[in-house]
């Protein structure tokens, strides 16, 4: 549970709301859609426990998609997890951590570059090879440190929550007050769907659980506790932060901002308690980051073992007992990332890349039950199959469908992502003796 909550709340709900107010302008429509993610996240965090419980082992999207449409999809969902699923998040996390830490610390808004560097990306980039290097020192290490991390997180958010409510100075009216220019017609649903991207964004994760199942004693006992009590416990926290965040401040003052939950807090706190939020949420996103760099890897582990031309990657350092070739790889393209790409930019490439292969993997869930009928199955099933996996894939269709014409730069990188893959497993199979 530690895993999945860490795993999800990381930049996107620090964040996004401010491009969701921007692009919509009206609270009620942003809190309709934290609810509807939350209800997507929990249909496919049923999903993934029962493929799960089925393949115990490392590599999650990987192992389901390989066992049901083949080896090539397991590798394109290795390259998105690398890119998308991971490094993108991680990248995220880690600029928007010096995107808040910016308002105290002066030296972060200087415009001097160093190798084209802006300060707060040099922070950002020192930020990723620091938890490179306290991963590679073994798993336990690092899973130890996120573990207390993610407590201390959890413990913030409440007590963000229980203050607002008690002693914050906010406007009950604000919590329903929309913004004078809001779309409509097809320009809503376009918009709609693109805050849909970035609200299924900060859901990622809910899955994070079912890449460690290898490593569980009871996997049919406690990958699908982890699962849907740990997605739940974050929608809660997120539908009690947005309220938060409305409450301290109106749709115009936190529109298209990067840091709402800074700009909510010093409404509410002042000053003083803005800055005291500033540091739980930096050790949130220190948390997310964190977590996300001990389990991607995992992924590039199973992918190396199956793929004769990255067997280095499934090769683990023998004195850490940790997968360190594939740890210095996700630092590299997270660092590639920071470069590129802005906060906003990189979550939306990373929602509608995740959001595709999420909608393959639980369809999968077809495959699995059509092969395995009228045999003995696993202990835990999905609960309100069919309906259950129908309701996330057409969610995330319509989705992708609208967003990418909303979002076309984000889209096009999704799908070259996904079509690079493709090309490179074809590539190392040709090769293959």
């Amino acid at each position: 549970m530690a895993v999945v909550v860490a795993n999800m709340i990381g930049a996107g709900i620090f964040t996004s709301t401010g491009f969701q107010a921007a692009a919509l302008g009206d609270p009620v429509q942003i809190y309709a859609l934290w609810i509807v993610g939350g209800v997507v996240a929990l249909c496919g965090a049923a999903c993934y426990a029962e493929l799960g419980t089925a393949m115990p082992e490392a590599g999650a999207e990987y192992v389901y998609l390989r066992e049901a449409y083949g080896p090539s999809f397991g590798f394109m969902s290795a390259v998105v997890s690398l890119t998308a699923g991971f490094s993108a998040p991680i990248a995220a996390a880690l600029a928007s951590l010096m995107a808040y830490l910016s308002h105290y610390l002066p030296w972060l808004h200087a415009q001097d570059v160093l190798l084209g560097l802006t300060p707060r990306e040099l922070a950002a980039i020192a930020m990723v090879w620091a938890l490179v290097a306290l991963h590679a020192r073994g798993a336990m290490v690092g899973l130890g440190v996120t573990n207390l991390l993610t407590l201390f997180k959890v413990g913030s958010i409440l007590v963000i929550l229980v203050a607002a409510v008690a002693v914050g100075d906010g406007q009950l009216e604000q919590l329903w007050q929309a913004s004078s220019s809001r779309p409509t017609g097809s320009e809503l649903t376009s918009e709609l769907a693109s805050s849909l991207v970035f609200v299924m964004f900060c859901y990622s994760g809910w899955n994070s659980a079912a890449y460690l199942a290898g490593e569980l004693r009871e996997p049919e006992r406690v990958l699908p506790r982890a699962l849907l009590f740990g997605t739940l416990l974050v929608t809660v926290l997120y539908l009690g932060l947005n309220l938060v965040y409305f409450y301290g401040a109106s749709v115009e003052e936190l529109a298209g901002k990067v840091e709402v939950a800074l700009v909510a807090s010093e409404h509410l706190f002042g000053p003083t308690g803005g800055g005291l939020v500033t540091v739980a949420l930096s050790v949130s996103l220190v948390a997310a980051a964190s977590v996300m760099t001990a389990v991607g890897p995992r992924v590039y582990y199973a992918a190396g073992r199956d793929t004769a031309a990255l067997s280095w990657l499934g090769r683990v350092d023998p004195e850490a007992g940790a997968p360190v070739r594939a740890l210095v790889l996700q630092g590299a393209v997270t660092t590639v990332i920071i470069v590129l790409g802005t906060v906003d930019q990189i979550q939306q490439y990373a929602g509608l890349t995740l959001s595709l292969f999420a909608t393959l993997t639980v369809g999968s869930l077809f495959v699995l039950r059509r092969r395995r009928s009228g045999r003995a199955v696993q202990t835990f099933r999905a609960f309100g199959y069919p309906f259950t996996p129908l309701l996330f894939i057409a969610v995330t269709i319509w989705m992708m469908v609208w967003a990418a014409r909303a979002r076309p730069l984000e889209s096009a990188a999704a799908l070259a992502t996904v079509g690079l893959a493709g090309l490179m497993h074809t590539w190392l199979v040709r090769r293959m003796p």
